[in-house]
């Protein structure tokens, strides 16, 4: 490729045209490949004396950023492919290197974020996922408005300045219109939410409720499985975890029967699998008043049972009852469901590449995959 006869260079710094100064050596950027063969562009970059910038510097060229040796649109097109098969497939698909479809990923990724308008964020749900072995968490914020969902979002570990680090991000203005946000009971998390949003409607995740509840029978089953089998008596609660902790419309028609004949003797953990399946009546109301007498009633219930894992869940959900019942004032319209899903996404996507050695990847794999981010303009189009 040669420059037009007579064009003059464009200075990459101030995106001006500028008077040369001289040419460099011939450089060689990869193109996308037709047919199975690889494409490469040959040009010599010139360089301009800029005098707005004073400075010498190496022309902008269109279909080149800086100092990569990918074009823009090969660039695209690789990270495209990457949304869909793991970076280890698409470098082999097309004969390149991972860190090449690493650069191109980040090129996409970094020009999305530069690029994306968040307008206005009415709701949104954080949750925290784990990436590696050792306790090592990501705080993920995202938007779960009724017309979009997306990856606002991603934060190294769950603490209180991780999470602050997202409303410095935004800005107060943004902040300030947020009016609704799901969470676990993390605090944390609560704590940021009651500094920051304090005007929104929190809402508690019905999710991570239901699964406390779960490790609380559990724990029952377990403690009075051992007690039971020192005792010598009838071991009637082996292989019965998934009988106590699954929903009775997920049975299968011989684990009904063997729940069933379980249900017949007075035990601990049959007294707590009742407590939970009458607490899943809590979520067919509609009015937050009924809801709250159910909710009362049912922790009274439980601090009746002599039952020491259930008593401590009774004692979370008294201790966070209005934001409990703020899922009913929000008209049941919103829960963190829609965030376990793209948690769901997001851990296929670390899955899918089996981890990711360093932070910073596995970030800009997450933006890549759930953010719906703006993607630079190009020329050719491909899928």
């Amino acid at each position: 490729m040669r420059p037009r006869k007579g064009s003059r260079a464009i200075c990459s710094r101030c995106h001006q045209p500028a008077p040369g100064y001289d040419q460099l050596a011939e450089r060689r950027f990869e193109f996308i490949p037709f047919w199975g063969f690889l494409v490469f562009l040959l040009y010599a970059m010139r360089r301009v004396d800029c005098r707005r910038c004073q400075a010498v510097v190496v022309e902008e060229v269109p279909w080149a950023d800086g100092k990569r040796t990918l074009t823009k649109a090969y660039m695209l097109f690789l990270a495209r492919w990457a949304r869909r098969l793991s970076w280890k497939e698409t470098a082999e698909a097309f004969r390149t290197s991972w860190d090449l479809v690493f650069d191109a990923v980040e090129h996409v990724v970094t020009w999305g974020l530069e690029h994306r308008v968040l307008g206005q964020i009415d709701a949104i749900g954080v949750d925290e996922i784990q990436y590696a072995k050792g306790h090592k968490y990501l705080t993920l914020v995202y938007q779960i408005d009724l017309g979009i969902t997306r990856l606002l979002w991603v934060g190294k570990e769950r603490t209180t300045e991780s999470f602050q680090g997202f409303f410095t991000i935004i800005g107060e203005e943004i902040a300030s219109k947020i009016a609704f946000v799901c969470s676990d009971m993390w605090e944390p998390y609560l704590k940021v939410i009651r500094e920051r949003c304090s005007e929104a409607l929190h809402i508690l995740d019905r999710f991570h409720i239901v699964a406390k509840m779960n490790k609380a029978l559990d724990e029952v089953r377990a403690g009075e499985s051992r007690r039971m089998a020192l005792d010598g008596l009838a071991p009637v609660l082996k292989k019965s975890r998934w009988l106590l902790l699954k929903r009775q419309e997920n049975l299968k028609d011989e684990q009904r029967f063997r729940l069933r004949d379980l249900l017949r003797y007075n035990l601990k953990s049959v007294r707590a699998y009742l407590l939970k399946e009458a607490f899943q009546q809590l979520w067919d109301y509609n009015s937050p008043a009924w809801a709250g007498k159910f909710l009362d009633e049912w922790c009274r219930q439980v601090m009746r049972s002599r039952i020491e894992p259930m008593k401590k869940i009774a004692r979370s959900l008294r201790q966070h009852r209005e934001l409990i019942l703020n899922y009913f004032r929000a008209q049941k319209l919103l829960s963190s469901g829609v965030v376990e899903g793209l948690n769901n996404k997001a851990k296929v996507t670390m899955r899918k590449s089996y981890g990711f050695r360093t932070y910073r990847t596995l970030e800009l794999a997450l933006y890549h995959s759930l953010g719906k981010l703006p993607e630079p303009e190009s020329a050719h189009e491909f899928f």
